[in-house]
């Protein structure tokens, strides 16, 4: 007698028994699931902001920019013939209005390299050839002339340049940056000195 009562409260302790296990398990997979969850959601979010700022970047880069539509060897004056690039450019569509000064240019040659930041004199409107205001911008969808001076004294990279055994230098790389936007390059080749002779 006593031992089937001793038998059966054996039976209920291991059903007892069964049931803690499987709530173990369940709180075990709940935690589980709650951890894969929060890895997951930070992993989107991260990947969404990476994604935005690479967008936001490339769009920067792409808009704010300068097009060079054509470069001639300069007009004007002797030292200007020498010394100087005159480029035809616009803004690329999408661009924010560009004051002169956040242009800043490098020209390497032979020589070495020449480097400036653009001033109100550098930058022309195209249609009326006329400097730009001291507080003009330049505007997307109006075309410019812009001067490049090609000796700053240090070294010489403009288009009537020699290197020093005394040939003409004929092959520059340019490089136009915005600041906050994009880079620009351009190879002008110099075949003319002359004035107005196409470099682009």
């Amino acid at each position: 007698m006593k031992t089937n009562v001793h038998t059966d409260s054996m039976k209920e302790d291991k059903i007892a028994a069964i049931g803690i296990g499987a709530m173990i398990v369940f709180i075990a997979l709940i935690l589980v699931a709650a951890v894969a969850a929060a890895v997951i959601i930070q992993t989107a979010e991260k990947l969404q902001q990476n994604a935005q700022t690479a967008g936001d970047d490339t769009a920067d880069e792409m808009s704010g920019k300068i097009m060079i539509n054509s470069a001639y060897v300069g007009t004007g004056s002797a030292t200007a013939q020498a010394d100087e690039f005159h480029l035809l450019v616009r803004l690329a569509p999408g661009s924010d209005p560009t004051p002169p000064d956040s242009i800043t240019y490098q020209l390497f040659c032979a020589n070495g390299i020449v480097e400036g930041e653009l001033a109100n004199g550098d930058v022309h409107l195209m249609e009326t050839e006329t400097d730009l205001g001291v507080n003009d911008n330049l505007d997307v969808g109006v075309g410019y002339i812009v001067y490049i001076d090609g000796d700053d004294g240090a070294s010489d990279c403009g288009p009537s340049a020699v290197d020093g055994s005394g040939d003409p230098i004929t092959t520059f790389q340019l490089y136009l940056h915005v600041l906050n936007g994009g880079t620009t390059y351009e190879t002008l080749t110099v075949d003319d000195t002359a004035a107005g002779a196409l470099v682009v």
